[in-house]
């Protein structure tokens, strides 16, 4: 049906005129829609959008907490990780596929098919009777969470006013924040007052009223004319499958050589799969660019655009994301364990511990953040560890923000859906690569520790002995995020721009773009 401003193929206007060309959205092109209308509809539909992406980050982290109990439960300490990382696998591997469908069967429907995987796979969760079924269920939990989070990045900007675009990098990045910090929060008073089933159990309800509001609120055909849709013919399901391949054997080889063996970079299961997903990496770029130049693969729209990369300033945005990541998970994930290894604090206030976060992600330095964390050693240094939370918490709340204002401001409107992806994916690659490095530096410090014998419960190590290791291993797991976070720094002024544009140019400079491109398109 095409955007609601392409109504008419135009002339592109000189970039002087940019401010004199009305920037319309969805809405605002609706003769019967009145502009206050909209501007409700689209906070409403908002609100029920960003309550499932709400709820498919917290479940990334909500079992950092009860891992342990859920290992006890079902006499099983040995794959608890796994409980985590089969959720966080299927959701990195599967955002810049769900934005690549949405391009099919349309933004509405994906987010749905998104809610009902989720929703329905984390009640089955709750219901699980053996560990092995619960990582099974929470894979297929993932790839419905993977939706949730990147079509949220790809509604938002779609259905927003122009006059409320400046709002909605801020507002995803408090919706991430927030629901990172309060997931081990959450789960540890879950597991600490009733079970950890609940844990799961509880999205139900939630996920209801997030669908029905998120229905509710979606305009009608008459209130909006959605972009133009793809067809199968057209979906890249090679390129699909690499990202996917790529994505999960690059942590999964961390992931496993930590769990298994001390020489992790000689071991196989580091090589092979690293290799193989290095391998795909390069396949996924080869085979973005000779689609995008039409030497292969006619017809198709390449899930990864390869000219996204050639604007240097979404490349800066994708790196930083992918960098900034990684520090971020890993404390999330690292910081609970601690606090109960080390400090011998409750499930509950490990969670609790985790609150400042919250605050310095919504106002610094991540690189300042992580470099102070690394200095906290034993239980006498708590009440400083939660100080220094703060800054990492900032820096990660400025740079999700920025980053997702970039894309709306950077990416071609073809290429929205696939951008906004990318970079979801990109956030959630780098902090399962930190969550499985943090697994390894544990592994070996208990080694040290233990003299060369590793246990897979820390009861059987001695409460001191597992506190050495756990906090050495926190320690060590810092210095690197801090040496990460620097990178990012360096990266992110590579989208320095030295003449700047206001938020109505930029948009109308898309928007013309758009137009002569889908004009060329049109059969003379």
């Amino acid at each position: 049906m095409g955007l609601p401003f392409l109504k008419t193929p135009k002339a592109a206007l000189p970039i002087e005129e940019a401010k004199q060309v009305p920037i319309e959205c969805p809405f605002d092109g609706e003769p019967n829609l009145p502009p206050e209308k909209s501007a409700i509809r689209f906070w409403i539909l908002s609100f029920g959008t960003c309550l499932g992406l709400f709820l498919s980050i917290i479940d990334s982290s909500i079992v950092a907490t009860a891992l342990f109990t859920i290992g006890n439960d079902f006499k099983d300490l040995g794959a608890i990780n796994w409980i985590a990382l089969a959720y966080t696998l299927a959701y990195l591997g599967c955002a810049v596929a769900f934005a690549h469908v949405s391009d099919v069967i349309g933004r509405r429907d994906a987010f749905l098919l998104a809610c009902v995987l989720f929703f329905a796979f984390s009640m089955a969760s709750g219901f699980a009777q053996n560990i092995h079924q619960l990582i099974a269920l929470r894979t297929i939990q993932g790839i419905g969470g993977s939706g949730l989070y990147s079509l949220t990045m790809v509604i938002l900007p779609e259905m927003c006013p122009p006059s409320h675009l400046k709002f909605i990098g801020s507002l995803i990045g408090i919706v991430i924040a927030l629901s990172g910090v309060l997931g081990p929060l959450l789960g540890g008073a879950l597991t600490q007052f009733t079970q950890w089933r609940w844990i799961f159990w509880i999205n139900g309800p939630i996920g209801v009223v997030s669908m029905t509001i998120f229905l509710l609120a979606w305009p009608s055909k008459a209130q909006h004319n959605p972009p133009s849709r793809l067809q199968w013919r057209n979906f890249d399901f090679f390129g699909t499958t690499l990202i996917i391949a790529a994505s999960v054997l690059v942590v999964f080889a961390f992931q496993s050589a930590g769990e298994t063996s001390r020489n992790i970079f000689s071991s196989s299961v580091f090589i092979a799969p690293m290799t193989t997903g290095l391998l795909c990496w390069g396949g996924v770029f080869v085979w973005a660019f000779l689609v995008e130049s039409r030497k292969f693969g006619a017809g198709l729209v390449p899930a990864l655009p390869f000219k996204l990369f050639r604007n240097r300033h979404y490349t800066s945005a994708a790196l930083t994301t992918l960098l900034i990541g990684y520090p971020y998970l890993q404390i999330i994930f690292t910081f609970p364990s601690r606090a109960q290894i080390v400090s011998g604090k409750s499930v509950l206030v490990s969670g609790l511990e985790l609150l400042p976060l919250i605050g310095g992600s919504a106002l610094g330095s991540v690189i300042g953040g992580c470099g102070l964390l690394s200095t906290v050693q034993g239980k006498a240094d708590d009440a400083k560890a939660l100080g220094f939370l703060v800054f990492a918490g900032l820096g990660f709340g400025l740079s999700t923000a920025a980053a997702t204002m970039l894309v709306t401001f950077e990416a071609a409107i073809a290429d929205a859906a696939s951008a906004h992806g990318i970079l979801a994916q990109m956030r959630i690659l780098g902090g399962s690569i930190g969550i499985a490095t943090a697994t390894i530096l544990l592994r070996n410090r208990l080694t040290d520790v233990s003299e060369g014998h590793i246990s897979t419960n820390v009861e059987e190590n001695g409460a001191v002995a597992a506190g050495l290791a756990y906090s050495s291993a926190f320690r060590a797991g810092m210095k690197v995020c801090s040496i990460l976070s620097g990178i990012a720094v360096l990266v992110s002024m590579l989208g320095f721009r030295r003449t700047r544009m206001d938020m109505n140019e930029q948009r109308a400079k898309l928007f013309r773009e758009e137009e002569i491109r889908r004009a060329n398109e049109r059969p003379q």
